[in-house]
């Protein structure tokens, strides 16, 4: 009778009972089941694949497992599938055909199929259909846990950056919302004459008091007055050979249904049928005047439901999409070598990284960082609790918004200001037309401001600005009378004398925005904040460049978000184990900062003590006297 000791049931989402044991079929006491010893014993010592095996033995595959279903033919084993695919990306390749020709030809992924060949329909089916971005976080956060305990890294620290990677996706279909805008309010137009054109047919032959029909009055579209605006004066700037502005205005098309247009077109067939007038087709067929305002209805109502189903797609958050990949929108990439600034469908790629490791990533459609770096924070809340202590990022991140989140939950930040670079200048310093430059007073408790002339700005209102779904606040201060100022031309911006000389000094403030830029500038001023500036820099920075350069890992093979993001976890995953692999083996360290001159000599000599040691003087002198001198006499 054969041994059932292996059979074991693990419980699947869908209710169902695995029969096959999967990881007494994969793992034995710590150890492949593999009796391969020809194929082991070629394998070198230091192999990665010793280990992602060692990884793989203290991970907990149930997700994955409930994931899959008994139901039908026995396929291969997840978690041999699992350990094949990430070994792949360990060694940069991510290629189905390719992984699947290494299956049959390289003897460590011989070793870990046991000398099964799994085709290419096998590796589609379990990347598109057990594998999840879920089960691969949940893999990877369980990695991550290992390193913390093993004390190479520490969850408190993050270093955020981020890149764009190209879509799999059509460069030349695309949809803009600026074009959009333009043809609706073109549309609009037409079916705005339509409506006339309409009330005029019921007017004249007295149909509306006959089917109890009133007067169709236009629907109104929020943003399109706004938009109509901008065509106008674009239309006025190319006369003059001017700029044209951009017209990417979020349309409020929610309200607006084709189904308005639908209730004209069931008021033209009730008066059809009232009338017995018939609808033809075909050539040499007169039609009537209700058919013809009824089709051009129609085609209107089309135009219109193609319109809002390409807003839909794009969102609020997006002003393009490919229509290959809806969810790619098209960026403006580095690698421009044409250097006319081309765009293409892509794909906003984040990683947070600690000590060379990955934690996590985070795939967006969003051209800009922005609205990127809270999402990555509720990851890490939600994987490791409140552990994060600091966050460094690039001057992408810096906004009021994200500042204040990192404020309102205690993390310290270090996120390079946008004008960092601009407020050692000058100009920055000596531009007394703003506020940073003015003196700031309390009176009774009135604040207002002093100019360098020593007249007061006192508060005017409170504004309000809301983007995003978040609400900036402005306070407005204003000056009472600029007349007779000397220096009016160098405080007002865009003063004209000769248009406004009654123009008086009117300021915005965002108190709140400014004090939090104050405080991340003086943490990456700091001695901690330099540190974390250059670790930041090696770190992130050297993940990519080795994804674009030495691993040419430009674009991606999948599309849609979901898709995308399942193939750069697996390769974030690979690097991991990978850089694992490095640390144990001593190929890196964990970087401490940049050393002096003379701590790297220092080092250095303690590690290799006969390197850089050099003889006498005399001794080489004295040798090379002595060549010379043998050279002449072999001539004599």
């Amino acid at each position: 009778m054969a041994n059932d000791n292996h059979l074991f049931s693990v419980p699947c989402y869908n209710g169902t009972m695995l029969k096959q044991d999967y990881y007494n079929d994969f793992f034995e006491i710590g150890q492949q089941k593999i009796n391969f010893s020809f194929y082991e014993l070629s394998l070198p010592d230091d192999d990665p694949v010793y280990t992602l095996k060692k990884v793989m033995e203290e991970l907990d595959f149930s997700g994955l497992l409930a994931n899959c279903s008994d139901k039908g033919r026995t396929g291969y084993n997840p978690i041999m599938m699992y350990a094949v695919v990430t070994y792949a990306n360990m060694r940069g390749t991510r290629s189905v055909d390719r992984i699947v020709d290494l299956c049959e030809r390289d003897l460590a992924f011989i070793w870990l199929t046991r000398g099964q060949k799994p085709k290419r329909d096998a590796f589609y089916d379990f990347k598109g259909k057990k594998l999840t971005g879920e089960i691969l976080d949940e893999l990877n956060y369980q990695f991550m846990r290992r390193l913390q305990k093993e004390g190479l890294i520490t969850l408190k620290e993050l270093y955020i950056d981020g890149t764009k990677i190209e879509a799999n996706a059509n460069r030349y279909t695309f949809v803009w919302r600026r074009s959009i805008n333009y043809h609706l309010a073109g549309l609009l137009d037409t079916i705005d004459a339509l409506y006339a054109k309409y009330n005029a047919f019921l007017y004249e032959n007295r149909y509306g008091p006959k089917y109890d029909l009133g007067e169709a009055r236009m629907f109104v579209i929020e943003g399109m007055e706004k938009v109509r605006k901008v065509i106008e004066e674009n239309r006025q700037r190319k006369l003059t050979k001017h700029k044209k502005i951009s017209n990417d205005t979020i349309i409020e098309i929610d309200n607006c249904s084709p189904l308005e247009i639908l209730k004209l077109q069931k008021n033209l067939m009730r008066i059809a049928e009232g009338e017995g007038i018939g609808f033809v087709s075909g050539m040499g067929k007169h039609k009537p005047e209700i058919q013809k305002l009824y089709e051009e209805l129609e085609e209107c109502g089309k135009r219109l439901m193609e319109y809002k189903e390409c807003f839909e797609i794009m969102g609020k958050d997006r002003n393009s999409y490919s229509k290959t990949d809806l969810e790619a929108t098209f960026m403006r990439m580095k690698e421009d070598h044409m250097l006319n600034g081309q765009l293409k469908p892509a794909y906003n790629v984040q990683i947070a990284v600690e000590n060379y490791f990955i934690v996590h990533s985070y795939v967006s459609s969003d051209r800009t960082d922005y609205n990127t770096l809270i999402p990555v924070l509720e990851k890490h809340q939600r994987a490791f609790g409140d552990t994060l202590e600091a966050l460094t990022a690039e001057s992408g991140y810096c906004s009021e918004k994200n500042l204040l989140h990192l404020k309102e939950n205690g993390i310290r930040s270090y996120i390079k200001l946008q004008d960092h670079e601009k407020r050692k200048s000058r100009a920055y310093k000596e531009d007394i037309g703003k506020y940073y430059n003015m003196t700031y007073a309390v009176f009774e408790d009135e604040h207002y401001y002093i100019c360098h002339d020593g007249r007061e700005l006192h508060h005017i209102r409170t504004e309000s600005k809301e983007q995003d779904g978040y609400t900036q606040t402005f306070e407005v201060y204003g000056c009472a009378d600029c007349s007779g100022c000397e220096r009016k031309a160098r405080c007002l911006y865009k003063y004209n004398a000769e248009k406004n000389p009654d123009r008086n000094k009117v300021m915005k403030v965002n108190e709140r925005w400014e004090e939090l830029k104050e405080e991340s500038n003086a943490n990456i001023q700091s001695e901690t904040g330099i540190l974390k500036r250059q670790t930041r820099s090696i770190q992130t920075e050297g993940h990519f460049g080795d994804i674009k350069e030495n691993e040419d890992f430009r674009w991606f093979n999948y599309r849609s978000a979901e898709k995308v993001y399942k193939e750069f976890m697996l390769y974030a995953i690979g690097r991991n184990i990978m850089k694992y692999h490095r640390f144990l083996h001593h190929e890196i360290e964990k970087y401490e900062g940049k050393r002096s001159r003379k701590q790297f000599r220092q080092r250095s000599a303690s590690q290799n003590p006969n390197k850089g040691v050099l003889r006498p003087k005399t001794d080489s002198y004295k040798r090379r006297r002595q060549s010379v001198e043998n050279q002449c006499l072999e001539k004599v």
